[in-house]
């Protein structure tokens, strides 16, 4: 590819995180190309009352760096990314959340894995940052570590896949008028993103050395939290069209065995009865989705 279309739009979508997103685009001034390509930045901002125009204007007049502004007004996490594609204009796209930030080095480990594999797409570790010292369960059951113990340039699966620190050719979201569907609006847009993709032969790799650093609150440190959502992602499961009835069956067995393993996992330590717990409530969330059960209220 020449020189001169190497060019990475990073996109970020963002809803009322002011300060983190004030640490990302800080980070993101001053990553290292090693002259192998230009990169610009797009905002979109999915609060309609536009809480981070003056974060990204502050940074725009003091960087070097492209930076476009964007609003999608609907609370819709699918809308938003999809908002932020349509300003995208590089050859490549990187996709990193809002309350991210990367390393010195991660555009270009990105780029240069996706070069070196031939790959349409690359994914890089994410490694937590926390609010405050978290509990021995959630440091001993690595929760919040979405890493994988493989070499750059080996195949991801599917269930690995997510956009909070991706790249990918935009030549592959040719014929996705919305690459990101609207009824995955509370979650789940990226798998069902990559599923669509892997189905068109798609292939995405691992760069271990891509790493970006996740800020995650108290609040997400607690029982409720971790059970909450993922009992939310098995209701979300069910929208997935490939491999539902399958995906079902396995629910039926799986829940009810995780259920009256609980007990004996409780005494082999917290970590582990917590873990066990969380795939419980996934598999008892696709279950209750099934029978139009909602538990609680959708975020909207």
């Amino acid at each position: 590819m020449p020189t001169e279309e190497r060019h990475i739009t990073v996109c970020i979508s963002t809803f009322k995180r002011a300060v983190l997103l004030k640490r990302l685009l800080e980070e993101l001034d001053s990553q290292f190309t090693a002259g192998l390509f230009t990169y610009s930045i797009v905002v979109a901002d999915n609060d309609s009352e536009q809480s981070a125009k003056q974060v990204v204007t502050e940074f725009s007049e003091r960087s070097s760096i492209p930076v476009i502004y964007c609003v999608e007004p609907e609370r819709n996490i699918a809308l938003v990314r999809n908002k932020s594609l349509e300003y995208a204009t590089g050859d490549f796209i990187a996709i990193i959340d809002d309350d991210e930030y990367p390393t010195k080095n991660w555009l270009c480990d990105l780029f240069k894995a996706c070069i070196a594999s031939g790959a349409d797409g690359v994914l890089g570790p994410v490694a937590p940052y926390f609010e405050t010292p978290p509990p021995d369960w959630v440091v001993r059951g690595r929760f919040f570590e979405k890493i994988l113990e493989i070499e750059t340039g080996c195949p991801v699966g599917l269930l690995n896949t997510r956009t909070s620190n991706v790249i990918f050719m935009k030549k592959i979201l040719l014929g996705e008028e919305t690459p990101f569907r609207a009824e995955f609006g509370t979650g789940g847009e990226d798998i069902d993103f990559f599923m669509r993709m892997m189905e068109k032969g798609c292939v995405f790799v691992w760069c271990k050395d891509a790493v970006v650093h996740e800020y995650i609150p108290a609040k997400r440190c607690t029982r409720t939290y971790q059970l909450r959502r993922s009992l939310h992602g098995g209701i979300n499961s069910l929208k997935f069209r490939a491999g539902r009835l399958r995906g079902i069956i396995k629910s039926i067995i799986a829940a009810p065995v995780y259920g009256l393993a609980l007990p004996f996992l409780f005494i082999a330590g917290q970590h582990h009865f917590m873990k066990y717990l969380i795939k419980f409530c996934a598999h008892s969330g696709k279950l209750l989705a099934l029978f139009r059960i909602q538990p609680f209220k959708e975020y909207k």
